[in-house]
């Protein structure tokens, strides 16, 4: 099953799956969705089959990333886009995309990466990099990602080596679901949305055309 948001007529569409601990229609997945929505994309949200048994009762714990690449590839060939399109997902989901990118982005079957809080380590274990992949990624890349977000602040990142395809728009205070402290940082969740959409917008027409 598939969720969708925007127009079936939109000129690209965005695949997201899911984090590793909440499902396709959780908070933060749906805004993202309804925000890139709103900028004319058209999203569809899936689940893995791990996520989805949860819906019947089980409590199986996530699987190790990689081996949820075959469910994504299978997803991109269900969904059969009429248009470009561009993988990726919320935490976990845009890890897995990030992993298949480069070969379905050879065979023509996408057109570019988007992640919404990438989980560059995992959280107060700064040491266990996951980004050996991103050195060399080829496929044009957003990641979207809040500056004090536990799975990798700008300050750590800054340091990593990381493929030139990849750009980040960083969202000041935010954390893992891109959410500011307001009385902080002086911005809201949805403006931190909307820049977000404007922004995957820009990349899209620059980047992707």
């Amino acid at each position: 099953m598939m969720l969708f948001d925007g127009p079936q007529t939109a000129p690209l569409t965005i695949l997201l799956a899911h984090g590793a601990g909440a499902p396709m229609d959780s908070a933060s997945m749906t805004a993202s969705a309804e925000a890139l929505a709103a900028v004319g994309f058209r999203i569809a949200r899936f689940e893995f089959s791990y996520m989805a048994a949860r819906r019947s009762g089980s409590r199986k714990p996530p699987p190790r990333a990689e081996t949820l690449n075959p469910e994504f590839k299978a997803q991109v060939a269900t969904l059969a886009a009429a248009g470009p399109l561009v993988i990726g997902g919320k935490s976990m989901g845009g890890r897995v995309a990030s992993m298949i990118a480069d070969e379905l982005h050879a065979e023509g079957k996408v057109a570019g990466l988007l992640c919404l809080g990438y989980p560059f380590h995992p959280p107060a274990k700064p040491e266990q990099l996951r980004t050996q992949h991103l050195e060399g990624l080829k496929t044009p890349t957003l990641i979207c990602q809040g500056t004090r977000d536990e799975f990798g602040t700008r300050e750590e990142v800054s340091g990593y080596r990381l493929s030139s395809a990849i750009e980040i728009l960083w969202l000041e205070d935010g954390d893992h679901d891109l959410k500011p402290r307001k009385t902080i940082s002086g911005f809201s969740a949805a403006d931190h949305l909307k820049t977000m959409a404007d922004t995957v917008g820009r990349w899209a027409r620059e980047r992707l055309a």
